[in-house]
Parts: C-alpha cells; sequence; structure tokens
C-alpha cells in the first residue's frame, strides 16, 4: 500500500441500514485496503434519522480512538421529499451527524424532480450524490455553497459520471469519488479511484485535486484533521 496514495470514500453503508457490515468490520476492511478516512452515511428518512446516527456516532468515535482511521459518522437522504429535505438535513447535524448526504437525482432510481436543487439549498448539506443529469445552474450553486458533488463507482449510478464531470468542471463545483458501498466487494482497492475518474473524462491534473485535494478540504469543513 505504501507505493499508493491514501484512499478516501465519504458515501459508505452499513447493516444500519442495506449495507452488510458492521461498522467496525467495514473499518477493519477499509484499513486493510489502504483507506485514510471514511464517512459511513446509512439511509435515513424522518423516522429512523436520530438512531442512526446515535449508532453511528458510537461505532466512529470506537474506530478513530483505536484504530486510527478517520471514520466520520453521516447519513444518506434517500428518496427524501424535496420540501423535507433541509428540515431532516438540520435534524440529522443535530442528532450529531457530522456528515449529510442526499441522495441525487441518479438515472438508475424515481428520485423526485427536484430533489437535487433542494439539497444544494440546503445549508446544512455537504454532498450531492450521484446527481445524475444535474443542470448547469444546479452545478453553479453547488459550487457557489461549496457542496460536493459525487463521481461514483456504483453501478447504475456511475452511468451519469461523464455529465456530472462536465457540469463540475465547467461551473467550479467540487468533486469527490465515492463508492456508495454496500458490501466488501464494493470497498475501492488502490488505484481504483484513479481509473473511475479518468472513466468519466477528467483530466489527470483534475483527478489528483479530486482524489487527494478535495476529500481534505471536506475533511478540514466538516471540522476534524488528519
Amino acid at each position: 500500500m505504501a507505493d499508493f496514495p491514501p484512499i478516501y470514500d465519504f458515501h459508505m453503508h452499513t447493516l444500519y441500514s442495506d449495507g452488510v457490515l458492521l461498522p467496525v468490520e467495514l473499518a477493519r476492511r477499509a484499513i486493510v485496503n489502504g483507506y485514510r478516512a471514511l464517512a459511513m452515511t446509512d439511509h435515513v428518512g424522518p423516522g429512523n434519522c436520530e438512531e442512526v446516527v446515535r449508532k453511528l456516532v458510537v461505532d466512529c468515535e470506537v474506530c478513530r480512538r483505536h484504530t486510527g482511521l478517520l471514520a466520520i459518522p453521516g447519513v444518506e437522504l434517500t428518496h427524501v421529499p424535496p420540501a423535507a429535505i433541509a428540515s431532516l438535513a438540520r435534524q440529522a447535524k443535530q442528532a450529531g451527524a457530522r456528515i449529510v448526504v442526499v441522495h441525487g437525482e441518479t438515472l438508475a432510481e424515481p428520485v423526485e424532480p427536484g430533489t437535487n436543487r433542494a439539497a444544494l439549498e440546503s445549508p446544512d448539506v455537504d454532498l450531492l450524490a450521484h446527481p445524475g443529469l444535474i443542470s448547469a445552474d444546479e452545478a453553479k450553486l453547488a459550487a457557489e455553497r461549496g457542496i460536493f458533488l459525487e463521481i461514483s463507482c456504483r453501478q447504475g449510478h456511475s452511468l451519469s459520471n461523464g455529465h456530472v464531470a462536465r457540469m463540475a468542471s465547467q461551473a467550479g463545483a467540487r468533486l469527490l469519488v465515492n463508492t456508495d458501498s454496500h458490501s466488501p466487494s464494493d470497498l475501492l482497492k488502490p488505484g481504483w479511484a484513479r481509473q473511475v475518474a479518468l472513466g468519466a473524462g477528467l483530466a489527470e491534473a483534475e483527478v489528483e485535486q479530486i482524489l487527494q485535494r478535495h476529500p481534505v478540504l471536506l475533511i478540514e469543513k466538516l471540522g476534524f484533521s488528519l
């Protein structure tokens, strides 16, 4: 692993939603693969938000204390009606979530139109995941508000990676490559995130920024240090 740069991933799921691993096992497997930091962002809606956050806060604190991995507790607001996104994002942060991800308008699922914009207008949202055919105006809003956009490694969600990369580059929005992991086989291995970014049509110089500089900027925004 020493020959490869550290891996960062801010969109991962545990068995607290539809993943298959306990948070501590997810952390261990990530460490073995060369991860330096990750966010556990289980799916939530209005009814389970506080319970999921409470559990992830405990697990992530143990991981940070005993493994050296920067494990960040968070949520992914999933298929939440656009009108409810801002209030639920605020609720998640108040409950202890350090990162709020919104499940964007991926091409693979029937996400309600208006979700992308509602996420980008919320002051408590940090990352818009797999935003599908995001508009130029929405990408500009992401840039203005400092909200990161995702290049996804997940099958189906990755269909619009090229479009997302182009819109972000034109608007000056910051990108991250994330796995949306649900199982051990989804975790990044050394060099894989770079291949996904290049496959999205990003230039070499952009790829280095996205894989190493942008994660550090997000970590600092969330109040952590490496």
